[in-house]
């Protein structure tokens, strides 16, 4: 029997922490605070939805769709983005606190990240082809074989990544941040 199909509804206030979200196919759906805490979202696909103030620290997405997904203002702690089924893959986010969250190894092309925090984030073999991190916070944030050809890092701060183990052609950096591409060498610029 097929998953249950659902449009244009509004969730608020709703704690899917205690009793989970009903395994459906959500379409143009908008989740205002709510909690999804450790919540079991495997399976379930989420197409052009919003998600507004709502916690989703370490929800499990285990094949989830995500396709045209805005996240603004949700709290997305340890979330593991790359158990999502891949296929369409499509996020944006604002506001968003992304902390020890991972991406490894998913294509996120053009994605926006604005004023999020990104401490410790695990973009390890991503590909951030023309990514935007306007006013990110990439604290620690973890870039290994990444590929950030044309992103945009103009207003990030905190990043550190390595030029000769990142594709980096025509990314955009600020100089005052710019030291972040120099970490590894250890040296003083003043």
């Amino acid at each position: 029997m097929p998953d249950p199909f659902i449009l244009d509804q509004t969730f608020s206030g709703q704690n899917y922490s205690l009793n989970r979200l009903a395994k459906a196919e959500y379409e143009n759906c908008t989740f205002k605070s709510c909690s999804f805490l450790k919540s079991d979202l495997s399976n379930i696909s989420f197409l052009e939805c919003e998600f507004v103030d709502c916690d989703l620290s370490n929800a499990n997405l285990k094949q989830t769709t995500l396709k045209e997904i805005f996240f603004k203002s949700c709290k997305l702690l340890g979330v593991q983005f790359y158990q999502c089924n891949d296929f369409l893959l499509s996020l944006r986010f604002e506001e968003c606190n992304l902390d020890f969250s991972s991406f490894y190894k998913l294509k996120l092309k053009n994605t926006p990240f604005r004023n999020c925090k990104m401490a410790s984030v695990d973009f390890t073999e991503t590909d951030l082809s023309s990514a935007i991190f306007q006013n990110c916070n990439l604290k620690n944030a973890l870039f290994h074989n990444t590929v950030l050809e044309k992103s945009d890092f103009s207003t990030a701060y905190n990043y550190s990544l390595d030029p000769e183990i990142n594709k980096i052609n025509k990314a955009k950096f600020s100089k005052k941040d710019v030291i972040g591409l120099l970490m590894k060498y250890n040296i003083r610029i003043e």
